[in-house]
């Protein structure tokens, strides 16, 4: 092995596998090894790096106020918290009545939209809280909790109770919610699944059955926001108001930052000393998320999702493969299905080729790249996508 595998696999915790390679820096969509090799970027540290690696805007965001001020904890207000706020507020539509809590990545955003869930529990009479098989909602004990895949849950069991797991369907979800469900949370993308999509008609059923139930409606868009989809966020395609979503990932374009926004009645049900961030909500990170989202908008980048996720589409499709089955999802999150179990296969044969992609499951790829590339990143995109599969092919076949 070399130098940095051998210090890694001495000194890292083994939560993870061994790294692919070692990157040493990026520009755009683009990143390059500790050996020089150059490789297109088409999972944006999954769904994470907006605007690409070392954007003006992001990399100014961070020198400036870095410069200025970096963290001040909960005691003090800073400027750039409330003005991330009141942008949250505006993008999501959940106007004058909503409220924001920041902390530092989606799995304590989820936590955060978990407790609020039992706040919701009406003199104690809402004792459940429902999310779906296979979802991913983090990998902290209470966002596990939430996490419908039991190879993950079981060795930290007991976990916190009162969750329960349903399939994602419109029957399960109108015989499992009654006036005992204090609060359904769903990905409107299933992203660590495979990018499975809810089936037509269901986040306008889970409205109206948690507003006839009073329960909460909680959408977790840590992986499907800010523009990713080709909507600020993935429940806006259905045309109804959650009354709370989480967000992450993409809104600080590759600083850790973690949200949950509540709409309507829910932004009344924390109250003081309830939960807290030492970090949450900093001024460096609520600059950098600013001037990132500020960025998207300014840029046009939901629109640029939206279509340039159509033509990735049609680009995956149009290599006429036979290992390509079809393409779920929306915008430029999508996940491309398998004819075979061969996902880690063409996963492996891509970054040979100079393209990062990943297996989200032993059958879909997942592919969810900055959301400003153009024609020349997809057309090296569809080149090397296309001598990865054909290697895959040829070597299965």
């Amino acid at each position: 092995m070399t130098g940095w595998r051998e210090r890694f696999e001495h000194r890292m915790m083994r939560t993870l596998g061994m790294p692919l390679r070692k990157l040493e820096r990026g520009e755009g969509a683009w990143v390059w090894d500790d050996e020089g090799t150059r490789y297109l970027d088409f999972l944006a540290g999954i769904a994470v790096n907006s605007l690409g690696h070392a954007h003006p805007v992001f990399v100014e965001a961070v020198s400036r106020q870095a410069a200025t001020l970096a963290h001040v904890s909960n005691y003090f207000a800073t400027e750039p918290a409330l003005e991330l706020a009141d942008r949250l507020a505006r993008l999501t539509g959940a106007g004058e009545a909503g409220r924001v809590w920041f902390g530092n990545s989606g799995a304590e955003a989820n936590e955060a939209a978990f407790k609020l869930a039992r706040l919701n529990n009406s003199g104690g009479a809402r004792s459940r809280v429902l999310a779906l098989v296979d979802a991913f909602h983090g990998r902290t004990m209470g966002s596990l909790a939430l996490t419908g895949k039991p190879a993950m849950r079981e060795a930290f069991e007991p976990l916190p109770g009162g969750v329960h797991h349903i399939p994602s369907s419109i029957d399960a979800l109108e015989a499992e919610l009654d006036d005992g469900v204090a609060a359904l949370i769903v990905e409107p993308i299933k992203g660590e699944a495979g990018v499975l999509d809810l089936p037509e008609g269901y986040l306008q059923a889970a409205r109206e059955l948690t507003h006839r139930h009073g329960a909460l409606l909680i959408v977790d868009e840590i992986q499907t926001g800010a523009g990713r989809t080709g909507e600020w966020f993935a429940y806006q395609h259905a045309g109804i108001l959650p009354d709370a979503i989480t967000v992450a990932k993409g809104i600080g374009g590759g600083f850790p930052i973690g949200a949950l926004v509540t709409f309507g009645h829910a932004s009344e049900l924390y109250s003081k000393g309830q939960h807290g961030s030492t970090f949450g909500g900093n001024p460096l990170a609520t600059t950098v998320s600013n001037a990132v989202l500020g960025e998207i908008e300014r840029a046009g980048l939901v629109e640029n999702a939206a279509r340039r996720g159509a033509e990735l589409r049609e680009r995956v499709l149009g290599l006429g493969s036979p290992l390509v089955a079809g393409v779920r999802g929306r915008g430029l999150l999508l996940g491309v299905a398998l004819t075979e179990p061969a996902a880690a296969a063409v996963s492996a044969s891509a970054l040979d080729a100079g393209l990062i992609v990943n297996a989200a499951n032993d059958a879909t790829i997942r592919i969810a790249p900055p959301l400003n590339v153009g024609d020349a990143e997809l057309d090296e995109f569809e080149a090397r996508f296309s001598r990865a599969l054909g290697a895959v092919a040829v070597a299965t076949h």
